[in-house]
């Protein structure tokens, strides 16, 4: 179980890295499209469009249908639950630990006014 999720994040991760592969998913969240026509809106050829596509569909973020010559890519029906949730579990993580930075910073900052005042006195 834990390794297919890990599996799963990694492929998410992996296809939302490329800057082309999000613009495909942008895309399709608006309408279905052949490859042909992605291809043309991000000025690629068939065979690069191609390898993005099964990169999207690998990670189960897509689907295609072929209908005759023509394959037509859909949003997948698997949201970015678990991703979103992985973000945010770190996003908690990080926070803490900047909060606790931002703390000790501020604590050394009156430390030093203190250690100013004194000197001066």
């Amino acid at each position: 179980m834990v390794q297919y999720y890990e599996n799963r994040l990694d492929a998410s991760f992996a296809a939302l890295s490329d800057a082309t592969r999000r613009g495909v998913l942008e895309q399709l969240s608006r309408a279905d499209a052949s490859i042909t026509d992605l291809a043309g809106k991000f000025h690629m050829t068939l065979t690069g469009m191609k390898k993005h596509v099964e990169v999207l569909e690998r990670a189960e973020l897509i689907t295609t249908e072929k209908a005759g010559r023509v394959r037509t890519c859909r949003l997948g029906r698997r949201a970015l639950e678990a991703e979103a949730a992985w973000i945010a579990r770190h996003r908690q993580l990080w926070s803490a630990r900047f909060d606790a930075l931002d703390n000790i910073v501020e604590h050394l900052k009156d430390k030093e006014k203190a250690d100013a005042r004194r000197k001066t006195r």
